[in-house]
């Protein structure tokens, strides 16, 4: 049984970041809403509250419901967690005058606590809370403070449940693996036995299991997600596994042939669909983004069941599915607006029979690399950048014509061989060109040009969920632009993207 500790979102921007901070210790972790709880299986260990932007004291604050947690699994409270626990139990707590933001130092240790054993004195923590825990309740022990916050930490008394003010999951919190190790590993009593290996060993045995003998069809990208999930599935199915690689019309240059060529050498059951014009055709016209994705899609879907129909008995579709896709895709407080639509997430039309198997659902992409590199795989597939569904269709602002298609093929090209050849392209999480729809004046030779603008952009991150702009070399940036306007006919403008996500997502549209 896999030992588990349960994350309750509520609405932290960090609960992703509390996630991977526990897999790192080689514990399995899952995030739910706070008012979406599951019932609780033998394999949970423990129980992390995340933060909220919320106050405690507001009329729509989250209220998780802890009847039956508190007292049969260790708890950790982050922030509004602590909060919470405390306001619950008759606490007092008031609203900061100055929003408690940014390091802090722990100016009082409790040299008892499990919690903070091996913390140190002075330890730089980060706070980011509005609210001030005033006073807690007699069976409340404090455990920790700082120069300005009181209760930076506390136990209840009789409970294996603990709190805390700060962030122990951000970089800033020097000593936050500490603690969080003290959580996991000593107070809930984990093992640290969840690695690639184990995943690797319990997921065939897993999919052999749900699997049989039915037959599963895959639809390949090229991308690290869909070939681990191919490999993996090959090795539980073998000949049962049907994949097929659709060319969109909107796949980076010379990428149908080389993937395709790729999946060859690894033994896979691969067939290629070249459904250009018929993607390109459905897309005429169409500016806006959302329309743009579904309508991608949806004809992705009909080309997908019109080969997988002419498999003959296949029951299953496998999908690349990542843990972030399924975060992105579910609320705290019920249906969220929606940032974007996430092409393997959300079901399937009625007319396609066929049952879902997603066997990387819970990982996050840099863990499925490690996977992929347990299983042998080749280094240019598992380094391979994330690259979207809908493909340059989402790179290309605006319509989309065949003409364009190739002029960004081309800007992509000298672009990511540029960051290959001069060893960034490791040192990126992902990079793409975007076209504008935007013309500027330009000046070749003796002649006033009117042509199209390109954005660079790069992105360094852990698993997509945040991401930084990437600090590329000037020099790299100016050699790569003049290339560009140089070999590129219709592009007179280069420039580069220095927006983080958030507030901006790493894809344009």
């Amino acid at each position: 049984m896999q030992e588990t500790i349960i994350i309750l979102d509520l609405g932290s921007q960090y609960t992703q970041l509390i996630a991977r901070r526990v897999r790192e210790l080689n514990v399995y972790c899952e995030i739910y809403p706070f008012n979406k709880i599951p019932p609780l299986s033998q394999a949970v260990k423990g129980v992390i509250l995340s933060g909220s932007p919320y106050s405690v004291m507001d009329k729509d604050a989250p209220i998780p419901d802890l009847a039956g947690i508190r007292s049969k699994y260790p708890v950790l409270g982050v922030c509004y967690g602590a909060q919470f626990m405390a306001k619950a139990e008759g606490g007092k707590l008031m609203r900061s005058e100055i929003r408690e933001y940014g390091r802090a130092n722990l100016s009082y240790i409790d040299s008892e606590s499990k919690l903070l054993k091996g913390m140190t004195l002075g330890s730089q923590v980060w706070m980011s809370h509005g609210d001030t825990i005033l006073s807690i309740p007699e069976n409340f022990k404090v455990i920790s403070s700082t120069n300005s916050v009181e209760v930076a930490g506390y136990k209840i008394e009789g409970e294996n449940t603990y709190a805390i003010q700060f962030h122990p999951e951000v970089y800033h919190t020097e000593e936050g693996a500490v603690l969080l190790k003290n959580f996991i590993i000593d107070i809930c009593e984990c093992s640290g036995s969840w690695t690639p290996d184990s995943f690797i060993e319990s997921t065939i045995a897993n999919l052999k299991e749900t699997l049989n003998n039915d037959k599963v069809v895959l639809g390949l990208s090229g991308g690290v997600d869909s070939s681990v999930a191919a490999v993996l599935l090959h090795k539980a199915i073998g000949k049962n596994l049907y994949c097929i690689f659709v060319d969109n019309g909107l796949l980076r240059k010379n990428e149908f042939v080389e993937v395709l060529d790729q999946y060859k050498s690894m033994g896979l059951n691969v067939k290629g669909v070249d459904a250009n014009s018929r993607f390109l055709d459905k897309l005429v016209g169409i500016t806006e983004p959302e329309e743009k994705r579904k309508i991608i899609g949806n004809t992705f879907i009909d080309v997908f069941d019109g080969e997988a129909n002419s498999i003959k008995d296949v029951r299953w579709l496998a999908q690349g599915t990542i843990y972030p896709d399924v975060i992105e895709s579910i609320s705290v407080n019920g249906p969220s607006a929606t940032i974007k639509s996430h092409h393997n997430v959300g079901g399937l039309p009625d007319y396609m029979k066929l049952k879902v198997v997603e066997p990387l659902n819970t990982l996050f992409k840099d863990e499925v690399r490690r996977i992929g590199k347990a299983l042998k795989m080749q280094d240019n597939i598992i380094s391979r950048h994330p690259f979207p569904g809908p493909g340059l269709g989402i790179r290309i602002l605006g319509d989309i014509t065949a003409e364009k298609v190739k002029i960004l093929q081309e800007v992509d090209h000298i672009y990511i061989n540029g960051l290959k050849q001069n060893d960034l392209y490791d040192k990126v999480w992902q990079a793409g060109a975007i076209l504008l729809p935007v013309q500027s004046v330009g000046v070749m030779g003796d002649q006033r040009t009117y042509e199209n603008v390109v954005a660079l952009r790069a992105v360094s991150s852990t698993d997509g969920m945040t991401a930084d702009w990437s600090h590329l070399p000037y020099e790299f940036l100016a050699k790569v632009s003049s290339e560009i306007i140089n070999k590129v006919k219709g592009v007179n403008r280069v420039v580069y993207d220095i927006s983080s996500k958030p507030p901006a997502t790493i894809e344009w549209e």
